[in-house]
């Protein structure tokens, strides 16, 4: 039996900062400028097994869980790489599918004064969900957009009825993009579910300025058990139903941004793993996602379960409020 079985899409990252960009402020956001036709300097470049469900099976063992995953690549040499970086973090990859004949998930990162800016290249796999062993936990995140036309969601929410494992739910982009509405199954069976407040926005489609507690609320009546909404240099914010809690942020040297909401994310799971409640897990999470942007990256800062009572301990004054 695991303890956390990882569902979703890996990729491997190549990473590429650079100084010689700059940013213009337009009225629907910020665009990151570079000369049309020219060869930039690079500062620094590495490669990087990413992708939410790996940051979280890799985050996930190095706090301890027994974890696998079921995640799709190609026969590629990136498919290679991604099994071989599996291994090395002791997550089981029995589950993986290789897919002969195609390439498997890459990503450009271009980072530039902290932040990133991403091109993605995703395969329309077929997925179908093999015969799992029993787990305790379930993390579901960003899929292909071909998961949804061949009924994938409804094998997850066969296999969570089966087993009785509590599911985290994290949407990536096709399923927000989709609707998460639409999955009322899976919801009902969500034991927490993660969104930033731009996520959130779009869910509940808002406009304007709203309370945090209403949409707090709002993703609850979704069906999910517990709900908790990040907000980047905010802090975070969660529910449990009975009470609104607001986390800030731990102090960080900001490197990269890269899988600082997928680090929250595994912190959160594992606090609760270990049988803490949810303003002291909201700290797992927030101490997981500081050591991360530290690096470049989403995986190199994620913390052992060492690591994180350390950090923890240094940050012992930043505790979860309740929201009045």
């Amino acid at each position: 039996m695991f303890d956390l079985i990882s569902i979703g899409d890996p990729a491997v990252d190549h990473f590429f900062k650079i100084h010689d960009a700059h940013v213009e402020v337009e009225k629907d956001g910020k665009e990151l400028c570079l000369r049309f036709g020219d060869k930039l300097p690079v500062e620094e470049y590495c490669q990087s097994l990413g992708g939410n469900t790996a940051n979280n099976a890799v985050g996930a063992s190095r706090l301890g869980l027994k974890t696998a995953v079921y995640l799709n690549i190609g026969s590629d040499l990136i498919g290679k790489f991604t099994l071989a970086k599996l291994k090395e973090e002791g997550v089981d990859s029995r589950y993986a599918a290789v897919n002969e004949g195609m390439d498997s998930n890459v990503s450009a990162l271009i980072s530039f004064r902290g932040e990133r800016t991403i091109l993605t290249y995703h395969q329309d796999f077929k997925y179908q969900l093999p015969d799992l062993d029993r787990t305790r936990y379930v993390y579901l995140s960003s899929m292909g957009k071909s998961a949804l036309e061949n009924n994938f969601y409804h094998q997850v929410e066969n296999y969570m009825q089966r087993s009785g494992a509590s599911l985290y739910f994290n949407p990536g982009t096709y399923e927000l993009a989709y609707g998460i509405k639409k999955f009322s199954g899976l919801l009902s069976l969500t034991k927490l579910l993660i969104l930033n407040k731009e996520e959130t926005e779009l869910v509940l489609k808002i406009t304007g300025k709203v309370d945090i507690k209403r949409m707090l609320n709002g993703l609850l009546e979704l069906g999910p058990k517990i709900v908790i909404i990040t907000d980047g240099k905010n802090g975070s914010y969660g529910f449990d139903g009975r009470i609104f809690y607001q986390l800030d942020i731990f102090p960080a040297k900001v490197i990269d941004m890269t899988g600082a909401g997928d680090a929250y994310a595994t912190g959160v799971l594992a606090g609760l793993f270990y049988g803490k409640d949810l303003p002291e897990a909201m700290r797992w999470g927030a101490a997981n996602g500081a050591s991360v942007v530290e690096e470049i990256g989403p995986q190199k800062g994620l913390l052992s379960y060492d690591k994180m009572q350390a950090r923890l301990k240094e940050n012992s004054k930043i505790t979860a409020k309740e929201i009045e």
